[in-house]
């Protein structure tokens, strides 16, 4: 089976896999660990309760600007059968909110202001550039018109530079098999040091409050890509590896058939890939921790 290990639009690399499953008087140096400036999901969007959901926090002290996309016709040229044809996207704050609504990334009014590398490939693919203060955000990524197909919805970080960071993110949306699978990608960059990453795939979970939802998967898999192919890690079930570092972080997940990697990565591009044991589709979530 074939993917993209990076399908936000960048460099594509495929994928081919057999089934988805300092001392006493020296001196210490600081070196800054690499911030996350590229977060992108791709997953099949569902109506109800398989859209797909984004959340990610912006940490610190200082307003950023961010880009967030979502792309659906445009993955026919990597490959996808299935892609959602004419997505929406709106963005919530914290409260559930709704701060911006964007259907085809044209008509925004700031749309002359979207630096021509980041714009969507295709008109009706939508987008909303932002500039947020810290805290926490949602992006729900929908079909229009209640359609389904393959999507993806992506956040960019435009203001490097500001000390502010994208800290962590979430992707709630429906897992199938094959090109259905949900897909997590991010962009470490911006320091030349590691830092430790959580990655965590959750299902059972989402069957309880808050989230009630009907239809979830019950038995996630998990495995960790980087950007030339190679993969870095996999899990079915967390306690099976590394139980007392992932409870160490207190972001164990709640449910013991839930998969999840705890690593330490370099500056680069990685991807998340979740699917179902044997084959099984139901709503999952994915999120990438790395300030715990």
């Amino acid at each position: 089976m074939e993917f993209l290990s990076d399908v936000g639009g960048l460099e594509s690399v495929p994928i081919t896999v057999a089934s988805v499953p300092g001392g006493a008087g020296g001196i210490a140096i600081a070196i800054e660990p690499p911030g996350t400036t590229n977060l992108s999901t791709r997953v099949s969007v569902q109506a109800g309760d398989g859209v797909a959901i984004a959340g990610f926090i912006i940490s610190g002290s200082s307003p950023k600007q961010v880009l967030i996309k979502g792309l659906g016709a445009s993955l026919s040229n990597f490959g996808i059968s299935n892609p959602l044809q004419d997505p929406t996207l709106e963005l919530h704050d914290s409260t559930g909110k709704v701060i911006a609504t964007n259907d085809d990334w044209q008509t925004a009014t700031n749309a002359g202001q979207i630096p021509v590398d980041f714009r969507p490939a295709d008109m009706r693919e939508p987008a909303i550039l932002a500039t947020l203060q810290p805290g926490t955000f949602t992006a729900v990524l929908r079909g229009k018109n209640g359609g389904t197909g393959v999507g993806l919805i992506e956040m960019d970080d435009l203001s490097t530079g500001v000390p502010s960071k994208l800290t962590n993110v979430s992707t709630r949306g429906f897992v199938g098999t094959e090109e259905n699978v949900m897909i997590g990608g991010f962009i470490l960059s911006g320091g030349s040091g590691e830092r430790q990453v959580l990655i965590r795939a959750l299902g059972p979970t989402l069957a309880q409050a808050p989230f009630n939802i009907t239809g979830n998967l019950t038995d996630p898999t998990l495995m960790l890509v980087d950007g030339n192919g190679t993969v870095l890690a996999s899990n079915d079930d967390w306690k099976s590896l590394q139980q007392s570092e992932i409870q160490a972080t207190g972001l164990a997940p709640p449910n013991d058939r839930e998969a999840a990697i705890l690593t330490t990565l370099p500056t680069g591009n990685f991807t998340a890939i979740v699917s179902g044991k044997n084959g099984e589709n139901g709503i999952a979530l994915v999120d990438v921790f790395h300030s715990f």
